[in-house]
């Protein structure tokens, strides 16, 4: 049991925990102790409300007299002041004693201290946090940190809006407003209450991260949904959720591919399988094409000798046109002498590539991959003028009236003679 030594009128004496609780001398001491921990300005303690009015608020500190809120609080932080009730601790900011007395004290200021010291730790520590789009302006968007104002300029966003006219530029981030953006704080100054973010250095960030877990997930052969995020020449980017992976041009499809814009395009939620997984490069590669049927395995059960197909001439050639068929890319050879009816010296006489005709299959060579196609045996049979050849005795007939009707201008003249 510990003891407390007490001076009394008669020594010091040695008293229980109890006995020093009932001793007189215990009031006496805490009132010294209290008056000790006098609170001074930009202090900030926790208290506890004792007492909310319609325009202030009582919160005991610790001090000889409860601390006041004032009604301009609600307008700053009214959310938080109505979820407290009597009872409940809340942080508050000292601000001065006025001249009754009363000591004044601020939740709000409180609350900003609190968020500086978080973004100040949220500079030192880079971590990734989110805040929700409160204003803009022609610079940039505006973010609240608690109740810290935070500003994430245009070069620090990710996705910044296309705009063509001055009115446009002014509200240009008026779609962000409401969205929860993810972002690092860059620059901090709380003398100057600046406090300046970056949704990009964000992004980066957590897509690596994002990117490093879905690595440790993925296997060949496993097959997932993505979204094309980007294009290039050599293949289109997928974005796998939070990590890209690529689909190279020959991995686009079974057909010859020249660009993958011929396949996709940006923003096509598309199937892709897994093929290799380079988690020390961390890259991912993809196919699009092994998720469909080889078209040559199934073109037997497909196309007919004589069927009548649509074809894209896609190459011109000495010897003929190269004709990627419209609905499977099956890619076939119109030989130079089923271009026309005609002799033809060169393809380019008949067709031209990019133009879409109708072609009759003539060959089919599933075991070789070889299509042959004709243009003239698709073109429509030529109508045929059909006269029925008058008979011998209707052509006699005719020769009489004609001789009959010879003669008789020929009698005419005379008489007119």
């Amino acid at each position: 049991m510990n003891e407390v030594r007490v001076l009394t009128t008669g020594g010091h004496d040695w008293l229980s925990d109890e006995e020093y609780r009932n001793h007189p001398m215990a009031a006496l001491l805490e009132e010294i102790e209290r008056s000790l921990q006098e609170p001074f300005s930009g202090e900030i303690r926790t208290g506890i409300i004792v007492d909310k009015r319609s325009n202030e608020v009582l919160v005991d500190i610790g001090f000889k007299s409860e601390g006041v809120v004032s009604g301009r609080e609600f307008d700053r932080v009214g959310d938080t002041l109505e979820a407290l009730n009597i009872g409940d601790e809340v942080p508050v900011y000292v601000i001065r004693e006025d001249r009754d007395g009363n000591l004044q004290l601020s939740i709000s200021r409180a609350l900003a201290e609190k968020d500086w010291e978080r973004a100040e730790e949220l500079m030192r520590t880079q971590d990734i946090f989110e805040c929700p789009v409160d204003s803009f302006n022609r610079g940039g968007v505006i973010v609240r940190l608690g109740q810290v104002r935070g500003f994430v300029p245009a070069s620090q966003l990710t996705t910044t809006p296309v705009t063509t006219s001055e009115e446009e530029t002014d509200s240009r981030y008026s779609s962000l407003m409401g969205d929860t953006l993810k972002l690092k704080v860059i620059d901090i100054d709380r003398k100057r209450n600046r406090l300046i973010l970056s949704e990009r250095l964000a992004m980066r960030e957590w897509r690596r991260q994002q990117k490093d877990q879905l690595l440790e997930t993925l296997h060949e052969g496993l097959i997932m949904e993505g979204v094309i995020s980007s294009i290039a020449d050599f293949g289109a980017f997928v974005d796998l959720g939070g990590a890209d992976g690529l689909i190279h041009l020959s991995e686009l499809s079974w057909n010859r591919v020249t660009h993958p814009s011929e396949v996709v395009r940006v923003g096509e939620r598309i199937k892709v399988q897994i093929l290799t997984v380079d988690a020390e490069r961390r890259r991912i590669g993809l196919s699009l094409r092994r998720l469909a049927p080889q078209p040559w395995e199934i073109i037997d059960n497909t196309y007919q000798v004589g069927q009548i197909v649509q074809g894209r001439i896609t190459k011109l050639v000495n010897f003929g046109a190269f004709a990627r068929l419209v609905d499977t890319g099956i890619e076939g050879l119109i030989h130079i002498s089923e271009l026309s009816e005609r002799r033809v010296a060169h393809p380019k006489e008949v067709v031209a590539e990019g133009d879409v005709y109708d072609l009759r299959i003539i060959r089919i060579e599933s075991d070789k991959r070889r299509l042959g196609l004709s243009l003239k045996q698709a073109l429509p049979e030529p109508e045929v003028d059909w006269q029925i050849a008058p008979s011998t005795e209707q052509g006699e007939t005719e020769a009489a009236v004609e001789d009959a009707t010879e003669e008789s201008v020929i009698e005419a003249v005379a008489e007119a003679v």
